[in-house]
């Protein structure tokens, strides 16, 4: 693995000492990278940030958000845009044309406000045709679907490691490009991705601030909070191909996968014998071989 500082190209894996700005590769007329339905070929790839465009114009005002040229700024609070039009609508947030009666906040454009306000309402407006779930923004409900679909569309590269969501993609090239740049100030650790470095800090400060809003219990983690969410909602969004049986838990889902499959991945050390479930092995090790297990703990304490 070459050095994390040199540029890195995440199609046909090529480090290059020049400017990040410059197009290493220009992908095959068809290669579609943004979605299943998207038929637009994007050959154009910014090396920064890997977002990949149709025309070379588009990337090329792309990349002033890398370099800070030729963007218009607000004198107000100093944010950058690409384009002089985008900075007349971002001025209505700093005047009350769009502004929320409840807590004053203001917004660009009237579907903006719109959005907020059914976002504070609590209003969940989007329905999933498939499980009921319902959500406050449309793209939340996008997401969702791509459970019941197994809809992966962003694609990794280089090792062919397939994604649901585009940032999702762009944290995992850290691991190709051995990037670390997440510190935690207390004990030095460091992270690809700021969601570990969260982990991590919650593991010092014990802090939960995920909480259940129907039993009030707490979680580190707001993946945590989602899985138990589907204890009140009911919801199983993860099916068995063969037989159909529902699991609200994609782990679940993976050892129930084995009944059909056949796979026992856990084998007991003393007696070769294999089993589809950790917990099925340590309960045959406790039973069956308690008194071997004892002495052997009993060596490694002389």
């Amino acid at each position: 693995m070459k050095s994390s500082s040199q540029v890195f190209c995440v199609c046909c894996v090529y480090y290059t000492d020049e400017s990040s700005f410059e197009v290493k590769f220009e992908a095959d007329s068809s290669d579609h990278t943004v979605h299943s339905r998207d038929v637009k070929p994007r050959p154009y790839l910014c090396t920064v940030c890997y977002k990949r465009f149709a025309w070379k114009k588009s990337l090329n005002a792309h990349r002033k958000i890398h370099t800070g040229k030729d963007v218009y700024p607000c004198t107000q609070c100093g944010k950058r845009f690409l384009y002089l039009r985008d900075l007349w609508l971002h001025m209505n947030v700093h005047a009350d044309k769009y502004q929320c009666t409840k807590c004053s906040k203001c917004f660009q454009d009237d579907k903006y406000l719109a959005d907020h306000k059914r976002y504070s309402s609590r209003e969940k407006s989007f329905e999933c045709t498939v499980c009921n779930t319902r959500f406050r923004r449309s793209f939340d409900l996008v997401r969702h679907r791509r459970v019941h679909l197994r809809e992966k569309p962003y694609k990794c590269y280089v090792c062919d490691k397939v994604y649901r969501l585009p940032g999702c993609l762009i944290n995992h090239m850290r691991v190709h490009m051995g990037e670390r740049p997440c510190k935690c100030h207390i004990c030095d650790k460091v992270f690809s991705y700021s969601e570990s470095l969260n982990d991590d800090l919650r593991v010092h400060t014990g802090q939960k601030p995920y909480r259940c809003h129907i039993c009030d219990k707490a979680f580190k983690q707001p993946r945590d909070l989602t899985v138990h969410m589907r204890v009140h909602t009911g919801e199983k969004p993860y099916k068995c191909r063969i037989c159909r049986k529902a699991f609200s838990q994609s782990s679940n889902l993976k050892i129930h996968s084995r009944v059909h499959t056949g796979e026992k991945p856990y084998t007991c050390s003393l007696c070769d014998r294999s089993f589809s479930q950790s917990s099925n092995l340590q309960q045959h090790q406790r039973h069956v071989h308690s008194n071997t297990t004892d002495e052997l703990n009993q060596d490694e304490d002389v």
